[in-house]
């Protein structure tokens, strides 16, 4: 069966980036699973996954656009250090929850200064080169429980 719309599909991958270092990996664990076509995972890797099969192999090189997206400057913000509950003990690499107009945004302590701390709510990997080795381990066909709720259930789960 070849991976199309409304297919679950189980992947073991592992990422790295431009330097090689490996930013994730199902190595250890489950394959990653999903619904082809409902947007579980990133743009680039979800189309590169058409029409393989049970066992192919493939090295799939996501650009930015196609992944977390480009860096927004505009997601990098000066805040007064007295705008924080607790303003002695913030880090370089925190990361906390946001408000904003677009719902809650993670965002990490990326500069601190006397007066002022600099958060970036830009996904970690937004702006990087992403480079997958996947191996395709499972490829069926959703129920229509899974294509109701747009995600994979796991096998005799349900919510």
């Amino acid at each position: 069966m070849q991976i199309g719309p409304d297919c679950v599909v189980s992947i073991h991958y592992e990422l790295t980036n431009d330097a090689g270092e490996v930013l994730d990996t199902s190595a250890d664990g489950e394959p990653l699973t999903y619904l082809q076509g409902a947007h579980n995972i990133i743009p680039g890797l979800e189309q590169a996954l058409v029409g393989h099969k049970v066992g192919d192999q493939l090295k799939v090189t996501v650009q930015p656009e196609d992944g977390y997206g480009v860096k927004q400057p505009d997601m990098v913000q000066e805040v007064p250090r007295d705008a924080f509950p607790d303003p002695d003990s913030i880090e370089l690499g925190m990361r906390f929850t946001a408000q904003s107009e677009h719902g809650d945004v993670s965002v990490e302590v990326t500069a601190v200064s006397a007066s002022h701390v600099t958060v970036d709510g830009n996904h970690p990997l937004a702006g990087q080169v992403l480079h997958f080795a996947v191996t395709i381990d499972e490829v069926r066909t959703a129920t229509q429980e899974e294509l109701d709720h747009g995600h994979v259930h796991a096998h005799g789960h349900h919510h």
